[in-house]
């Protein structure tokens, strides 16, 4: 499995980013990804040279040119280790969402209220005073 940190490391660069979100439609050329990229070719060689020492990409020659596509597999691990967390958030964001539906439950709602503005919950009150007036 890829440590986590490094692959982090990797993915944090934003030319590093830019380049691997270029290759998400599939395999492209060095000049291909210069193009995508604006950044020379000498820039992007070093960053894809980086991707291809963390097993991001995988390189295939093709005549003079080298074609270049991602490794599926570091995203996977990357997507399985921050499952755990995810795990954790959606618990903590599904009991967040019951507290606020049981909390909602006991407010009036819009359609309830009055014309007059005043909630259907408080008409009564809203009569007595009235009433007091008189």
């Amino acid at each position: 499995m890829l440590e986590v940190p490094d692959t982090f490391q990797i993915l944090a660069d934003p030319t590093r980013r830019r380049l691997v979100e270029a290759l998400r439609s599939g395999e492209r050329s060095v000049g291909e990804l210069v193009d995508a990229v604006e950044i020379g070719q000498p820039g992007v060689s070093r960053q894809l040279a980086i991707l291809q020492d963390a097993q991001f990409v995988v390189v295939r020659p093709e005549g003079r040119r080298r074609l270049y596509t991602l490794r599926p597999e570091p995203f996977r691990e990357l997507d399985d280790w921050m499952s755990t967390y995810r795990r954790v958030w959606e618990r903590r964001l599904d009991r967040l969402e019951a507290e606020i539906d049981r909390r909602g439950a006991r407010r009036p709602s819009k359609s309830k209220r009055r014309v007059g503005g005043a909630a259907s919950g408080n008409s009564d009150k809203a009569k007595e005073h009235e009433h007091a007036k008189r």
